[in-house]
This record gives C-alpha cells, sequence and structure tokens, in this order.
C-alpha cells in the first residue's frame, strides 16, 4: 500500500513539474557526476543569486522525485501524508495562478540505479550540464554492470542538452575529457592541473593562530586573474566547485568582481570539509555526508598536506555500495593513511580492512582504533582527544558518523546548525 502511494504521488508531482516548466520556462543547469555535484549546486547558487532569481535543489533532491519537488519548490515530506497532499496544491497552485517563479533553476542529478538519468533526460531538458567528476571507483557502482555503464548513465544529461546548450567540465577528469569529445557543442573546462579556460592556481591553506580555517589560491580566466578564499573548509573538491561557479557565472557574463564578492561569503554544504572546532581546542574535518574511494582519497590528501603542530586524526566508517571492489578499496585506503596519520579509528564492519591497510603501511597497532557504532565511538574516544588535534571524520551516510562529530563537537548546541542530517526524520533513525 505504501509504494503504491508512493508511485501514485510521484506521478502526480512529475506531472506536475513538466507543466509549471512548460508554463514558466526558466533556464536550467543540471549537474552531476560522480563526487562534488552538491558542493557544486551550492556554489552555483551562490555565484548566481546576487544577479538572477535562482532556485536550487534543496539538499541532495537528485532522483525522479527530488528533481520533481525542486521544481516546485516543495520540501521532501517522506512519510507524512498530509504534507504530500500540501505538495500537490502547492504544485496545482503555481501552475495555475501566476506567480514570480526563477528566472533559473539549478539542479542535482544523481544515478542510482541504471535508467535513472535516461528516464529524467526525456522531460527534463537543460541550458547548462555541468560535469564535475567520474570517481573510478563510483558510488552505486554495485548496481551497473561496469563502470562504463555509469558514466553512459550520467552522460545521457549531456546528449538532453538544447540545442545551443553548453556543456561545462572539469579539465582535470581524464573521463570526462574522453567523452566530450564526441560533443559538438560549447564546452567550457575548469581545472588546477590540466589546462582549462578556466583555472586555480597558488593553492594553499589559510591559518588563524596556527589553526587552520580555510583555502586561497588564484582564479585564471583569459589572462585576468584575481584571488579567491573559501572559508570554513577545505580540500580541492571545494575548489573544483568554486571553479565551475565561475565558469557558469562567465557564461552568463556577471561581472569577476560581482562573482568574486558573492563566493567570499559562500557557506560550503554541511559535511562536506567542513571545518568545526573540536573539545580540548581540537578542530574537526567534517565530512560526514558520504563516502566513495575518489573522495575519500582527495579527503585524506587534505588531511596530508594540512601543516599543524598536532596530530592527525582519521576516524573512518564504511565505504558501502562497492560490491565486490569494496574489502580492496577499504585497504588501499588503510595503507595510504598509514604513511602519515597519527591515529586512525574506524566504525564498521568493513572498514576493519581500513585497520588492517595502515597496520601494514606501518601505523602502530596501538594506534587504531575499531568500533561497530558511531555515537559510542565518539563517546569513548573523547579521552584520546589532546589539544592541536587535527580530526578527520568520514564515512557513508548508513553509518552516520555526524553522531560521532556531536560527541567530540566544542558547542553541541549548534548541531542542527553544523551537522547534517538533522531532521527529525534522521534523527528517528
Amino acid at each position: 500500500m505504501k509504494s503504491f502511494f508512493k508511485k501514485i504521488i510521484s506521478v502526480i508531482i512529475l506531472i506536475e513539474a513538466k507543466l509549471v516548466l512548460r508554463k514558466y520556462k526558466p533556464k536550467i543547469i543540471a549537474v552531476t557526476g560522480s563526487v562534488g555535484k552538491t558542493s557544486t549546486k551550492d556554489a552555483l547558487y551562490t555565484a548566481m543569486s546576487g544577479s538572477f532569481f535562482v532556485r536550487k535543489s534543496e539538499k541532495s533532491f537528485n532522483s525522479d522525485i527530488g528533481i520533481p519537488l525542486s521544481i516546485l519548490g516543495c520540501q521532501n515530506a517522506w512519510s507524512n501524508p498530509l504534507i504530500w497532499i500540501k505538495n500537490i496544491f502547492q504544485g496545482l497552485t503555481t501552475i495555475f495562478l501566476k506567480e514570480k517563479y526563477p528566472e533559473w533553476l539549478i539542479l542535482e542529478v544523481g544515478a542510482d540505479r541504471p535508467g535513472d538519468i535516461r528516464k529524467i533526460s526525456k522531460w527534463l531538458k537543460p541550458d547548462i550540464v555541468v560535469i564535475t567528476k567520474f570517481a573510478k571507483v563510483p558510488v552505486h557502482i554495485e548496481y551497473f554492470e561496469s563502470r562504463q555503464d555509469l558514466i553512459n548513465e550520467k552522460w545521457f544529461l549531456v546528449r538532453a542538452l538544447k540545442d545551443e546548450g553548453i556543456l561545462v567540465i572539469n579539465a582535470d577528469d581524464e573521463d570526462s575529457i574522453e567523452m566530450s569529445k564526441d560533443f559538438s557543442g560549447r564546452i567550457i573546462k575548469y581545472g588546477i592541473k590540466n589546462l582549462a579556460d578556466i583555472k586555480a592556481e597558488n593553492l594553499d591553506y589559510s591559518y588563524e593562530n596556527k589553526i587552520i580555517t580555510g583555502i586561497i589560491f588564484r582564479i585564471n580566466y583569459e589572462g585576468d586573474s584575481f584571488p579567491m578564499i573559501i572559508k570554513g573548509s577545505v580540500g580541492v573538491p571545494n575548489v573544483y566547485s568554486v571553479l565551475a561557479s565561475v565558469a557558469v557565472g562567465f557564461i552568463n557574463k556577471i561581472n569577476p568582481v560581482k562573482i568574486n564578492e558573492n563566493l567570499l561569503e559562500h557557506d560550503t554544504p554541511k559535511g562536506r570539509m567542513r571545518l568545526i572546532g573540536g573539545i580540548k581546542n581540537s578542530t574537526i574535518i567534517d565530512d560526514t555526508y558520504n563516502s566513495s574511494p575518489l573522495a575519500l582519497e582527495s579527503a585524506l590528501q587534505t588531511l596530508r598536506d594540512i601543516k599543524i603542530k598536532g596530530r592527525k586524526i582519521a576516524v573512518l566508517g564504511d565505504m558501502m555500495e562497492l560490491g565486490r571492489l569494496s574489502s580492496e578499496e577499504h585497504y588501499n585506503a588503510g595503507k595510504f593513511l598509514g604513511e602519515f596519520c597519527d591515529l586512525l579509528l574506524t566504525v564498521g564492519m568493513r572498514s576493519r580492512k581500513i585497520g588492517e591497510g595502515a597496520l601494514d603501511a606501518g601505523l602502530d597497532e596501538g594506534n587504531i582504533f575499531q568500533y561497530d557504532d558511531s555515537e559510542n565511538a565518539g563517546k569513548e574516544f573523547q579521552n584520546k582527544i589532546k589539544e592541536g588535534d587535527l580530526i578527520l571524520v568520514k564515512g557513508s551516510q548508513s553509518i552516520r558518523m555526524e553522531k560521532f562529530v556531536l560527541e567530540i563537537m566544542a558547542e553541541p548546541e549548534k548541531a542542527e546548525e553544523l551537522l547534517v542530517r538533522q531532521e527529525e526524520e534522521w534523527l528517528a533513525r
């Protein structure tokens, strides 16, 4: 019965979304890739909202029901039928009454199963498609026969571009470059390592009283250069998100000074390499939204590269949906971090392989701690934290590593403001 009700609601919401697009004809930016979709979507919104009336997908509304909800400007009702009915009426109001509707929609588009994006691309026709990055071992790979099949699925969105549509890709991503060779339209490339139209250079970290506070770099475009600061978060993925937003800003002829001003106030998404104060004057890198091999590798590289006097600690939960590659990828992460981390804490059965890899890489067995539950792990680990520690916390959604952060953050009363998954529906799980 519940499944039947969900299908009926999905059909109604989808029909309403199509009618809204037909009536108001907003321009659409669709964001896809294996990693960094939400961060990129949010950066795009920040860069454009000072110049246009823009709406973005809330949180990670990137599915066959999340995208129509974003178009209608409705919330996810979860299992509340009253809110679903309210959403339907809101859609009808938007269709039949004249409202001020956004000029631009910024929509995140994901693929959990084969056919997801192909189905969406039959009715969603973007003006701009932004490809973030394709991971070597993507999330959801277990549901596809091969990695290339997953990439091909996401490429349906590019094929759905309007005739004059523009493709924005990461120049440092080999798969995007290779796939784009068959695209005959306009392409804008952004990147750090390779030749790109919009490039970040001189990346470094900012510090205050020897505490990490963010990232600083310069953006170069057509001979012009301007500085950029990302406050309150770290990691190359956040740099890529900003570069993509600059690219789209330039496409829409927004003044570089205006883009810069907007992005200086950019607040990166919760649980994506956010810097949070920890107990005993420690610093937490909160990357608890989700985890995959590529994202974990990037997070660990950031932990390695930041210069601090204190210890570097990795707190890692299981990576899910990796299928036959799970054991190998967890072990490889441990081998990598074992070369520079001072302490490792794992949460979950799969992540015990991280401990094995770290041990083989030379991390002392006495500095490896393993738990089954994130909340209890946080409570027990409090006594091991010292002043000046830098603590990376990361894991897949179902491991709920934000519960660990809650136990060790300096201001737990700000959890709703700072942490992911603080809605009643999540807290009740």
